[in-house]
């Protein structure tokens, strides 16, 4: 069988083009994969979760009895530990877990307006 002489050069042009095609769009146009779209959906989805929590933190911070004492201890931290004494004080805790979240603590921590924070 006879393929005109135009194939093999019509053929690279497909496949080359293809490829720049494939490499500007996921570079430039903005295209994703499976992976990196949930992986991206993942993390919207938590930081809103946090953010839907801050409020829950505030009240817990505002209704606890000790808070002047606890506000005191977080104010004396470093600014780098700051967020560690606010999981100290178990106001960071998401309803139904154990642990403290970090997380939140840091966006707790904001809501408070401590001075210097």
């Amino acid at each position: 069988m006879n393929f005109p002489e135009w194939t093999k050069p019509g053929a690279y042009g497909a496949v080359g083009g293809a490829i720049v095609a494939s490499v500007l769009g996921f570079t430039w146009g903005g295209w994703t994969t499976a992976g990196s779209a949930q992986e991206i959906a993942q993390t919207f989805a938590t930081q809103e979760v946090t953010l839907a929590m801050v409020p829950g933190c505030l009240n817990a911070a505002a209704a606890d009895p000790e808070r002047i004492a606890k506000l005191a201890t977080i104010q004396e931290s470093s600014s780098f530990g700051r967020s560690r004494a606010v999981m100290a004080t178990g106001w960071a805790t998401f309803p139904g877990t154990d642990q403290p979240n970090r997380d939140l603590a840091v966006a707790c921590l904001e809501g408070l307006a401590l001075d210097g924070s």
